[in-house]
């Protein structure tokens, strides 16, 4: 985390944030430079129509040239500006400063007098010719009487001077700028390691340790914003993450178990006819048993070889035309035996003798064999076992009944669980446990459904869909 999505975020919310900044501060100090020049202009503007009035005076006779040349004195010394007044011709005739008195009496504007004679104001930036060494601003104003162009009034203040307290003001700013810059670069390392960082780097955290089977770990953050929505998430994988992996201990422990009980079944028989146990006469009855035992084990190898393709996705399906009447037909002479055994009364009520379904024929005969064996293994001696089907809506409703004891409430949900047993007393040596849940793995692979009730009257029904083939 440390070197990849942290110093990234931070570099990046500081670039931005300090490109914004210099940004603002760059136009704030050019704008504050062009408002401190406009204000420093007003500020020449009004004192310039004192000036103007004296110099109308002194042009007309009634003021004298030392009056003139204290009041600009003043003005200039107040303005820290030096101040110049020429006529119409533009040839200075007073000056607020005794060091620039050389050049009264010379023309110091030629170009300037266009404008200045249609009323406009003339400002320059830089050097003016040997008389001011450095830079300067100069501001010429006309002054006018009667509508008449009577002269100008020229000041000239140096930028250095101007500039002084511009630069105060930069400096302010761009220290204000860097500070800002500093600051919100803690804020945000602060806020993204608090926000964004730890929490990640707790989830990560919770991650390697599940990765290493501690399974039980789990995320805990106060957050209702995406990460915390995202530890959320995280919790509720690592839940079913725990519980795939408690059902594959279970699996495992029930795999372990149900091969050991037949292979410790035929060792014992094997190894008591081998050591002379067991009288010579009863030797084919033990070995019956034996042979009962393997067949127990090789249908428990055969379901987990079917449950395992299954799952994972590698039980390739032959799609076509069933004729599922014909299934049931069939199945029900197969087990004809079992069900003599146990005295059962069948009742087969079909909607059609023959009913075509779409699917495949070698797994509905597989779900069908299943599902009619464990209704004749749960049946009560000398019951009743109904098969029915009926068509809905263009599906094919099969249901098998047995008159058997109903399921309890709580197991219902259970019993599609692989070696799920409701009655483990009863079925322990005839039943895998796998059965029903091979069975709504290859009808949900069809993309079928199948349920299971207790019938108000007695006895368990079990009903699954198939697709009816109009064709």
């Amino acid at each position: 985390m440390k070197k990849g999505l942290f110093p990234k975020m931070v570099a990046t919310f500081t670039a931005i944030i300090a490109v914004s900044f210099i940004v603002t501060a760059a136009f704030l100090s050019y704008w504050f430079e062009g408002y401190y020049f406009n204000e420093r202009k007003k500020q020449l503007t009004n004192e310039s129509q004192f000036i103007s009035e004296i110099a109308i005076k002194y042009l007309e006779g009634n003021a004298t040239h030392e009056r003139i040349e204290e009041m600009i004195s003043n003005i200039g010394s107040y303005l820290s500006t030096s101040i110049w007044l020429t006529d119409n011709y533009g040839i200075v005739y007073s000056v607020s400063n005794d060091e620039h008195k050389r050049i009264i009496g010379k023309q110091v504007l030629t170009d300037e007098l266009s404008d200045l004679r249609s009323g406009n104001s003339v400002e320059k930036r830089g050097m003016s010719s040997d008389i001011f060494p450095m830079q300067v601003h100069t501001f010429i104003i006309p002054i006018f009487h009667s509508n008449v162009f009577k002269g100008s009034i020229i000041m000239h203040t140096s930028l250095n001077e101007i500039k002084e307290p511009l630069e105060r003001v930069y400096e302010i700013i761009w220290l204000a700028a860097i500070l800002a810059i500093m600051g919100s670069g803690f804020i945000i390392y602060y806020f993204c390691q608090k926000i964004i960082i730890k929490p990640l780097g707790k989830i990560n955290y919770v991650a390697d340790k599940i990765s290493k089977g501690e399974v039980e770990r789990r995320v805990h953050l106060n957050s209702k914003d995406e990460i915390g929505i995202l530890a959320e998430s995280f919790n509720t994988m690592a839940e079913s993450l725990e519980k795939i992996e408690e059902n594959r201990r279970e699996f495992m422990s029930n795999v372990s178990h149900e091969i050991r009980t037949p292979l410790t079944s035929i060792k014992g028989f094997i190894g008591a006819i081998l050591d002379g146990v067991i009288p010579r006469e009863k030797e084919s009855y033990y070995l019956s048993l034996a042979q009962d035992e393997t067949q127990r084990l090789a249908r428990l190898v055969n379901d987990l070889l079917d449950l395992s393709a299954i799952e994972a996705g590698e039980l390739k399906l032959n799609i076509g035309d069933v004729n599922i009447s014909e299934i049931i037909r069939i199945t029900i002479i197969k087990l004809e035996n079992k069900i003599k055994g146990k005295d059962l009364n069948v009742e087969v009520y079909l909607d059609d003798e023959d009913l075509h379904v779409v699917g495949d024929k070698d797994r509905l005969t597989q779900v069908v064999t299943n599902l009619v064996d464990n209704a004749i293994k749960y049946s009560n001696q000398s019951g009743l076992m109904q098969v029915n089907t009926k068509v809905r809506n263009n599906k094919v409703h099969v249901s098998i009944y047995n008159s058997g004891p109903r399921i309890p409430e709580a197991d219902i949900k259970n019993i599609w669980s692989r070696f799920y047993k409701a009655d483990k007393a009863r079925s322990s040596k005839v039943s895998t446990g796998l059965g029903l849940s091979i069975v709504r793995s290859i009808l949900t692979q069809l993309g079928e459904d199948i349920w299971v009730r207790n019938k108000p009257e007695g006895g368990v029904e079990f009903t699954f869909t198939l697709r009816l083939n109009k064709q």
